[in-house]
């Protein structure tokens, strides 16, 4: 008798419970556990300062832009005042640690629900706004608080900041990169895990109904001022999450870096990465937080060359012409993008040797 033998050459589920699942395969959550336990257990002692400066700056800025893929790239929400929450976090971090003096497991959460609420105040407008206005509206939202930040002496200290004690967790002193990172890769993967799994839930599911067309979401009977202001609270606690670890990890902390600019960092990154996907807004902050390294140790090489000085000058300023170049291009050459390569690589991975 003549037997065929077929390699599945898709994605087959029977039950929800498959739908369901993170991970599709046991290889899939043999190689998640593998990756933490090198992450905690060899990177630390293998990594230098530098490296490890590196590694506690991507799990910050990921945290940041998973929280902004939930309201753009899964929501529809478009929000210029991303960096802005995150320096609400930041303060609220600060001044909760400071001037009521609680200790880092408790004013990392509380900034998270602060900023929470700040941004739930700024999304209120999303009911009647879409689009171009509901941009400008978070734009102004970005200047009011960078104003505030500024000249609320009185809270903020002003432009000379805010200097932060040693975070403090469960006895454990946070003074250095090593111990740092071990605390922030653990929350980067919890709130990443969260987030995953709130995209399955009901919620994600009338995220996505309200970005693909939010009339007819209304007519199936999902609240949208109720959801769209829930997505707003949800990503303003994930950027006041990452701006209270950002405070604790730099100790001090100043108005400056909370313009603009950061803002745009952070829809770059998800546009990067992929908009619409978790894994890629990990990828874009990876991504954008090496460039900027890039970009950083490119002006200070030609700096300390004598013969390049000048042109180190020229570059210097050119860091909007690069991320504004970079968007343009995965916009035009690969609009989905890096979680799109990296699907497509899996995928031609588990086909092999059938073509994709």
């Amino acid at each position: 008798m003549l037997r065929l033998h077929f390699r599945p050459c898709g994605n087959y589920r029977e039950r929800y419970e498959q739908e369901m699942t993170i991970f599709e395969t046991d290889f899939g959550r043999l190689w998640m556990g593998v990756g933490i336990v090198i992450a905690l257990g060899v990177v630390p002692f293998l990594a230098s300062p530098y490296m490890l400066y590196i590694l506690n700056n991507m799990a910050i800025a990921a945290i940041a832009a998973v929280g902004l893929n939930l309201l753009i790239g899964f929501t529809g929400q478009i929000s210029l005042g991303h960096g802005a929450f995150v320096g609400v976090g930041a303060y609220a971090a600060a001044v909760l640690a400071t001037r009521v003096g609680l200790p880092f497991v408790v004013a990392v959460p509380l900034a998270g629900l602060v900023t929470a609420l700040v941004g739930m105040v700024f999304g209120i407008p999303s009911v009647r706004l879409k689009h171009l206005y509901l941009t400008i509206a978070t734009l102004a939202g970005q200047f009011i608080i960078e104003y505030l930040l500024v000249h609320w002496e009185s809270l903020t200290g002003g432009a000379e900041g805010i200097i932060l004690p040693e975070a403090d967790l469960l006895g454990l002193r946070l003074v250095s990169d090593r111990s740092f990172f071990c605390v922030l890769f653990l929350i980067f993967v919890f709130l990443t895990w969260v987030a995953v799994n709130l995209v399955r839930t009901r919620y994600g599911r009338a995220f996505v109904a309200i970005r693909d067309n939010d009339r007819a979401a209304e007519g199936m009977g999902i609240p949208l001022f109720r959801y769209k202001l829930l997505a707003f609270g949800i990503s303003s606690f994930y950027a006041g999450i990452a701006g209270a670890l950002l405070a604790f990890y730099t100790v001090s902390i100043t108005p400056e870096p909370f313009t603009l600019f950061l803002s745009i960092e952070y829809i770059a990154m998800i546009i990067i990465g992929g908009l619409g996907s978790i894994s890629g807004s990990v990828f874009g902050a990876v991504f954008i937080t090496l460039l900027n390294e890039s970009l950083s140790w490119t002006a200070e090489f030609l700096m300390n060359t004598e013969a390049l000085s000048r042109v180190a000058l020229t570059i210097a300023p050119l860091r909007e012409f690069v991320f504004g170049l970079i968007i343009v291009l995965f916009i035009i050459f690969e609009p989905r993008g890096l979680a799109e390569l990296w699907r497509i690589l899996r995928a031609s991975f588990r086909l092999w040797p059938f073509a994709y």
